[in-house]
């Protein structure tokens, strides 16, 4: 098994199976987040640029849906961070000599 993290004497295929899939998740996750920020950002310039077009009601709109966005995507990659301190945590204990 290709495996990111060393194997313990002490840990089954089974740990080490959970344990990769954790990781795999939180890369995912914290791809996604990144992914749907840069995508919000884009979304706020473009309102921003129909604010300055005096386009004002499209603009509002738009740079309010951004601004929303970002605020989720800010929650959703704290999550996935959250998730990846949680897997350092319980590997730091597993492989305590």
């Amino acid at each position: 098994m290709n495996s990111l993290i060393p194997s313990s004497k002490n840990q089954t295929p089974v740990e080490d199976a959970i344990i990769q899939e954790r990781l795999r998740q939180a890369k995912y996750s914290f791809n996604l987040a990144l992914s749907a920020t840069a995508i919000s950002a884009c979304v706020g310039l473009v309102g921003f640029g129909l604010l300055l077009s005096s386009k004002f009601s499209k603009g509002t709109v738009t740079a309010a849906g951004g601004l929303a966005s970002s605020a989720c995507c800010v929650r959703f990659a704290k999550d996935a961070n959250d998730r990846l301190d949680k897997v350092l945590e319980e590997l730091s204990e597993f492989y305590k000599p």
